[in-house]
């Protein structure tokens, strides 16, 4: 990484530079620290006009408009966040979350491509969060390797950051937009042709990306632009299944489909897209390599279909999919015992446990139902004794919080649990009144 030199200022409005991470043709970037807020921030300033042609001044300062009306706008876990931004008269600046890692480029090159399954995952990641973005009114417009932050640990991808939003087309917004924006190795033939736009240009992007990530090189290649914009609107992209083992005819299916011509020919919206990328791991049409643990896109898709988080958004299940404690029991594990204090509450993802009272079987409960909330709920010591055994009757896949988990959620996503806690307690409540043959209903 470059160091500060003298030519680098040592802060930036009010924070202090640490080092310079990069440049480009109009911008630099910075990280810095944020004393007040004591965290971490990147910091891509404008270069000064003073030098530029009108021109490069011109398009900078649109980029630099689009970004800074999405300031507290974006909050989705694979996006990055933007904090603020200052219009200086001299360099406008963007505060934006610091994600320490590398970009996408990097898996693209020969020697460096991810294991397929990874390669699919990170896609699923990405159409969850550009689904969540076009939800927002906006189209990112420049869905390329280098805007999309890996955050790494050794030859593993954890998890997926998309940046750089100054292309972004807000459909909502009343002032004038620069057109025909992008990469042009990944950018649609519509976004080529300076068509109208909906999701299905982002499809296409993120799809281009996909495939430079599985062969190594991106769908169509050309030495000149004239040449490469031709293939774009006209040639078909080779197929995948020739150019690395174990692309199976579905995965080539999936992003050469999401590659069509015309976007009507395209999945139609991001989360057809989505699912048919997860759909790959779940069937089984991708290799699983050496890391056999269980993807976040196949615990997504448990909590989608759980009773549980039914009400839960898609941020608010990407929350969970991170904060929760994933378990797997064996036959007869011994969930919670009687007389035991409730710490922690489970929501059964897979599997199903027995609940027993003196020895006696008392209920069964399965896939989508929660065991140990009314011990963990309790206002006091004694009721947050469990008065009954749970026992794995079924091998059990299961998402557990306890209290210092569950305060590290955001507020929207702890309300959804005290939503689905309610619910949980009506239905216990009522199910107990039937029990008792009581003549009044609970609702």
């Amino acid at each position: 990484m470059p160091r500060l030199d003298p030519d680098d200022p040592p802060t930036i409005g009010k924070y202090r530079v640490l080092q310079k991470l990069g440049e480009g043709a109009t911008s630099e970037v910075f990280l810095a620290f944020d004393d007040f807020n004591n965290r971490e921030v990147a910091i891509k300033r404008v270069r000064p006009s003073a030098g530029r042609s009108e021109a490069d001044v011109h398009f900078s300062s649109h980029f630099f408009a689009a970004e800074a009306a999405l300031v507290g706008r974006l909050n989705h876990p694979n996006v990055v966040q933007i904090h603020d931004a200052v219009d200086d008269p001299v360099s406008p600046y963007l505060v934006m979350e610091y994600v320490p890692g590398v970009t996408l480029r990097v898996f693209c090159q020969q020697d460096r491509l991810l294991p397929l399954e990874q390669v699919v995952e990170i896609g699923f990641k990405c159409a969850m969060a550009l689904g969540y973005v076009y939800r927002q009114g906006l189209i990112h417009r420049d869905v390329k390797p280098a805007n999309i932050l890996a955050l790494t640990d050794g030859p593993e991808v954890l998890d997926i950051k998309l940046t750089d939003f100054g292309s972004v087309l807000n459909l909502g917004a009343d002032r004038t937009q620069i057109h025909r924006v992008g990469s042009l190795a990944y950018m649609s033939p519509e976004q080529l042709e300076g068509s109208t736009l909906d999701g299905r240009a982002d499809i296409y992007s993120l799809a281009a990306v996909l495939y430079h990530m599985i062969a190594g090189r991106p769908p169509f290649e050309a030495e000149s632009h004239a040449a490469l914009l031709n293939m774009i609107c006209h040639a078909e992209p080779q197929p995948l299944t020739g150019m690395r083992e174990g692309v199976s005819p579905a995965l080539d299916q999936t992003i050469r489909g999401a590659l069509a011509k015309s976007p009507a020919d395209r999945p139609e919206d991001w989360d057809q897209f989505a699912q048919s990328l997860s759909a790959l791991i779940t069937n089984h049409e991708v290799p699983r390599g050496q890391l056999q643990r269980v993807l976040d896109s196949e615990r997504f898709n448990l909590l989608r279909e759980m009773e549980f988080f039914a009400d839960f958004g898609d941020v608010e299940l990407w929350e969970v999919v991170h904060r929760a404690r994933w378990q797997r029991f064996p036959f007869g594990h011994r969930v919670f015992k009687r007389g035991q204090e409730g710490k922690q509450f489970y929501c059964i993802a897979q599997g199903e446990v027995e609940v027993h009272r003196d020895g006696e079987r008392v209920a069964r409960l399965g896939a989508g139902t929660s065991v140990g909330e009314m011990a963990y709920l309790a206002p006091s010591a004694e009721l947050r004794k469990h008065a009954t055994d749970v026992i794995v009757s079924e091998p059990c896949t299961t998402v557990s919080f306890n209290p210092e988990s569950l305060a590290q959620l955001s507020p929207d996503t702890r309300h959804r649990f005290d939503e689905a806690f309610i619910k949980v307690l009506v239905r216990r409540l009522h199910a107990a009144h039937e029990a008792l043959a009581h003549p009044r209903k609970i609702m």
